[in-house]
């Protein structure tokens, strides 16, 4: 699907065409990784709960002291959850004849929007989930003991797989 450059002053390079352009099909979903995350914090909400309940009781605002746990707790099971969909539903793509470009916006952090280089070397992967995501380009994060690697890519697009046969369409046009 080709679009207008409206709005693209300044960002494209002369000559540069835009190919695809296309959104991440948010969805619910709780990623493996997340289950024992999602798990640890409801129980600790549920015991915070619990424990307001049984203070409520004895009279006074002793119980508003496990407001702050309840809180923490549905911060560490439903938090990372919740910023990925949100994350999701302010993302937009955009897949040129030399670059993908990956564009947000998220309150607070404002409006941001990075390009990568598609050429010969670059390594693609398209992940078969439903719906696919394209993978182009890798971050390493730095977690509490170690790194790791995260993906970066056209995630959740309904037409991954044409989107994938034009990256490799462009790669082999930027090889000769």
């Amino acid at each position: 699907m080709n679009s207008g450059k409206t709005g693209w002053e300044g960002i494209l390079e002369i000559g540069e065409e835009i190919l695809w352009q296309g959104r991440p099909q948010v969805r619910f979903r709780i990623k493996p990784f997340q289950i024992a995350a999602v798990i640890f914090g409801m129980a600790f909400s549920g015991f915070a709960l619990f424990w307001m309940i049984m203070a409520s009781q004895s009279g006074g605002f002793f119980w508003m002291f496990g407001l702050l746990h309840f809180f923490v707790g549905l911060s560490i099971g439903i938090g990372p959850v919740l910023i990925n969909n949100l994350r999701l539903r302010g993302t937009w793509y955009t897949l040129t004849d030399r670059r993908a470009f990956i564009a947000s916006e998220m309150p607070v952090m404002g409006r941001r929007i990075k390009s990568y280089q598609i050429n010969a070397g670059t390594v693609l992967e398209l992940k078969q989930s439903n719906p696919p995501s394209v993978y182009f380009a890798h971050e390493i994060k730095q977690g509490q003991q170690k790194s790791y690697q995260v993906g970066i890519g056209f995630e959740g697009i309904q037409d991954g797989v044409q989107v994938m046969a034009m990256m490799r369409d462009i790669q082999k046009a930027r090889k000769s």
